[in-house]
């Protein structure tokens, strides 16, 4: 069995993972899904597999709670807190990833994973194998060897520490044996093992020089002067049972054989699928997995399926005569562009698959004499053009002037509406996706970010045409399952018709008076000064507000304040910490007023006017239809949706947003608690229903159920705390949240959301029916269609099934509410185009409609704004919507 070739990697899953998700940032995918663990796991598992090289590995978790070590102290591990949600969620995410490296993962009943790797090292002791460990946790060190080596994680996970018995001599003087006694007079407060009160690592390792072991000590323990000898005649029981706990069992019963853990490598399609669905794409990239496809994308599928159609550079007369004459054929349009803002992207190249041929044109001729038919043909609104992301290359074209106006069918919108979650909605992603033969990823033709090149004509030309044909190839089987999903009209008669309406929007822009938002910023600018020289005053001296670090010493240190939260690097001052210290100092107040300030002039005023176009005084924003899961749209280069309101100073930013024409007015509508009307109809229930049919204030309605008191008794607290439970329900929130919102305790929340529901019993069937229901089918459904799946609604992890129950809830609420809004901008655009009226539609936020309108329309469209907006949707309730105007979009509101 000893075989110097052979080596052993070893690693401790559960410390790791808890280190990773302290270390690392909060990071979420698309789905809402906490991925921050498994992605710090993973960058440490790349580094010590390209530094270690292993041929043989196992990853070990603790299988649960109980070990044998309660058994003879309950108290074990008894100080840690509740493993949160957020981290729990992703164990079962690491493990599916773990599989997908082809790495053998193991836990057994009663024992932890040091125990397991503790009899693994024994056994390479024993039979001559080279073994390597890696933890987070330093009791590890006892079992370094000649043969065992041990990685202690340090910074996070990002490095790692080398030990031998030598380095464990030279830093601490002891032998690895001798880390045991070390826990033993030291104890650990994070496994609660207590060691001997008043002796740190310092005073042990003093006793350890002198004495060797715990029990030597014992033994002497009569001879050691002062308090510490106290101490230590005192807990002498403690630092035995200490020595225990800390002492790495090494006798697991395993029936692992060091074949079951060799390693030969992972399959680059299997791992680069799970990359793409925890959306790791910097590791995909890090490892060049770009390229790798799953089965039926192999290399051959690729060869055999590109032999059925042949590529046209289009250069010269010949090529230019039979694209001409091909464009009445035409399946599919791809417009190749570099740069993810369309407003800004430069086109590379088109491609149309029509029959045996794809064509392939370069960007630059599109504007030769030659393109004259093709152009003709983009502009065609008859054309029935079917392409992928049609959207941005209407924007990318429109930028060089160039028109297009026959979309017929989108296959990414197509595929987003199939699975809104899909973690790699590219061409080849989805290729995939539906079984079929794949193409290579845009990464692996073009590089990525400063690295992306255009290759030469023969490679761009190969790459657009299988682009093409692919579009070509998924067009039927993604029509067909629309069909199959009931989401023909969805995708027909909303989501198609909406995403030319927003590209015109956006093409059309918004005005922003630039000299508007200057002044502003230096409002902004003179408040930030008076608020630090305020706080400057009341900490008694300068210091940079903006370091945690130096505020954490004034909060704490210099003013006494009490300690909320500790992070790694000292006191926590972030925003939830801040608000809680509100009460106890004047100071705290003015801080969290600064950093909305600096915010304010940071993200807003120097952000929007860096994004004001110098041609026509605008700001041009993209939507996109295909990232939020619940079939909301997306605002980017810049986010209008996120321009603050409920802040005076924040609101007043939209006095910059103007008409742009003279003398003419914004117009502003917004539905009127969209989300609680969509809830009263869905769940049928009658108190609800009453309140809105009766245009009651359903917040104060829910007070008087909630509190049972009548409508004049009804109090601004009470109506706070109602608002926040009305709100709450809508977006599936837990007790632990709402008490975070109202600042009260859980048990007050929990027994706040109880009360809820007997008021509302409609709500709690609807909660409870929809839930069964998605268990039923794996996923649930807004008013109009809109599928949302969720795969871990049956899943056996009580966090993730939990998420998804949660999820279930709130989709098809927030869904139905996202439908409706952009059911009535298509039905707004229709009545602006019937009525030949000038007035535009300029930008979506969130449940508002903006609008420019021109003096002699104003009447009209403040009658049919609201009346389009609440006749979108036929609910059980009125649809309201609320409709101002001005001479900006602050005066509009």
């Amino acid at each position: 069995m000893g075989d110097d070739k052979q080596k052993v990697l070893l690693i401790d899953g559960n410390s790791i993972v808890y280190r990773a998700f302290y270390a690392m940032p909060p990071l979420t995918n698309s789905s809402g899904l906490h991925t921050n663990a498994v992605f710090g796991f993973t960058t440490m598992l790349l580094k010590v597999l390209e530094e270690e090289k292993p041929t043989h590995l196992l990853v070990a978790f603790d299988a649960g709670k109980a070990t044998f070590r309660h058994e003879g102290y309950e108290d074990y591990k008894g100080g840690r807190e509740k493993t949160p949600p957020e981290l729990s969620e992703q164990f079962p995410l690491l493990k599916e990833l773990l599989a997908s490296f082809s790495i053998q993962q193991f836990e057994l009943g009663g024992y932890e994973a040091d125990d397991i790797i503790g009899t693994l090292t024994r056994l390479a002791d024993e039979q001559g194998q080279t073994a390597v460990v890696v933890s987070g946790d330093k009791d590890m060190l006892q079992l370094a060897s000649d043969r065992v080596t041990v990685l202690l994680t340090r910074k996070g996970v990002s490095e790692v520490e080398r030990y031998t018995p030598e380095e464990i001599a030279s830093r601490y003087g002891l032998t690895p044996q001798q880390i045991i006694d070390l826990k033993g007079l030291m104890g650990d407060s994070s496994d609660n093992i207590p060691g001997v009160p008043g002796v740190g690592e310092k005073t042990a390792l003093k006793l350890l020089a002198e004495y060797g072991t715990v029990e030597n000590v014992l033994e002497h323990m009569g001879e050691i002067k002062g308090k510490l000898g106290e101490n230590i005649r005192s807990h002498h029981e403690d630092a035995r049972m200490s020595k225990r706990l800390a002492t790495i069992f090494r006798e697991v019963p395993l029936q692992q054989t060091w074949d079951e853990l060799r390693w030969t490598g992972y399959d680059p399609a299997e791992l680069a699928a799970a990359f793409r669905k925890l959306e790791f794409k910097s590791l995909i990239e890090r490892l060049d997995l770009s390229g790798a496809t799953q089965a039926g994308g192999g290399a051959e599928g690729e060869a055999a399926h590109q032999a059925s159609y042949e590529t046209v550079w289009v250069a010269g007369p010949a090529e230019w005569e039979a694209l001409n004459g091909a464009l009445k054929r035409a399946e599919a349009l791809v417009v190749e562009s570099h740069g993810e803002n369309p407003h800004q992207s430069e086109g590379i190249g088109l491609a149309i698959a029509a029959g045996e041929r794809v064509y392939v044109v370069p960007y630059a001729s599109l504007f030769s004499n030659e393109a004259a038919a093709l152009r003709d043909w983009l502009a065609d609104a008859d054309a029935a053009i079917t392409g992928y992301d049609l959207h941005k290359a209407e924007l990318v074209l429109a930028r060089s002037g160039i028109e297009l106006r026959g979309q017929s069918f989108d296959v990414q919108l197509a595929a987003y509406l199939l699975d809104p979650t899909e973690a790699d909605p590219s061409l080849a992603g989805l290729l995939q996706r539906m079984g079929l033969p794949s193409i290579p990823f845009d990464e692996a033709v073009f590089g990525k970010g400063a690295k992306f090149r255009v290759p030469d004509d023969e490679a761009l030309a190969a790459h657009l045409a299988a682009k093409a044909d692919a579009v070509r190839r998924l067009a039927r089987p993604l029509a067909e399952e629309l069909d199959k999903a009931g989401m023909r009209t969805l995708y027909y008669e909303l989501e198609q018709p909406l995403a030319v309406i927003l590209a015109g929007m956006e093409k059309q822009g918004i005005s922003v008076r630039a000299e508007a938002l200057e002044e502003l910023g230096k409002e902004f600018q003179s408040g930030i000064e008076r608020i630090m020289s305020e706080i400057y005053r009341l900490a008694g001296f300068e210091f940079n507000i903006g370091s945690p670090k130096q505020l954490g010493e004034v909060l704490f240190d210099k003013l006494g304040l009490p300690v909320i939260k500790k992070t790694k690097t000292g006191y926590s001052t972030d925003a939830e910490v801040l608000e809680k210290l509100e009460p106890y100092h004047e100071i705290v107040r003015l801080i969290l007023h600064y950093r909305t300030l600096t915010k304010l002039q940071s993200t807003y005023i120097e952000g929007l006017l860096k994004e004001i176009r110098p041609e026509d005084g605008k700001i041009h924003t993209y939507y996109r239809q295909t990232i939020a899961a619940t079939g909301r749209l997306s605002s980017q280069f810049p986010n209008l949706q996120n321009i603050p309101i409920r802040l005076e100073e924040g609101r007043q930013i939209r006095k910059a947003f103007v008409p742009s024409e003279p003398g003419w007015h914004i117009v502003a509508a917004d539905y009127s608690q969209i989300e609680l009307r969509v809830l009263a109809h869905i769940s049928g229930d009658e108190g609800l229903k009453e309140a809105f049919r009766n245009e009651m204030d359903v917040h104060t309605k829910t007070a008087m159920d909630v509190f049972g008191v009548p409508a004049d008794q009804v109090d601004s607290n009470m109506r706070r705390q109602a608002k926040a439970v009305n709100f709450g329900i809508v977006y599936g929130i837990s007790d632990y949240g709402l008490s975070q919102n109202l600042n009260i305790t859980r048990k007050e929340a929990a027994a706040f959301i109880e009360q809820y529901f007997n008021a509302f019993p409609g709500v709690r069937k609807y909660m409870d029916d929809i839930v069964a229901q998605a268990k039923q089918d794996g996923y649930v459904k807004t008013l109009l269609e809109r599928r949302r799946y969720l795969p871990d609604i049956r899943a056996s992890n009580f966090n993730l099934r939990s998420f998804a129950e949660r999820t279930a809830m709130n989709t098809p609420i927030q869904g139905t509410a996202a439908d409706i809004i952009k059911l009535a901008m298509v039905r707004m655009d229709e009545e602006l185009r019937e009525r030949g009226l000038k007035s535009r539609m300029l930008l979506q936020v969130h449940d508002e409609l903006v609008f420019e309108v021109p003096p002699e329309e104003l009447e009209t469209m403040k009658k049919l704004v609201p009346e389009t907006m609440a006749r979108a949707f036929p609910l059980d309730v009125p649809l309201k919507a609320d409709v101002n105007f001005g001479v900006n979009w602050y005066e509009a509101k």
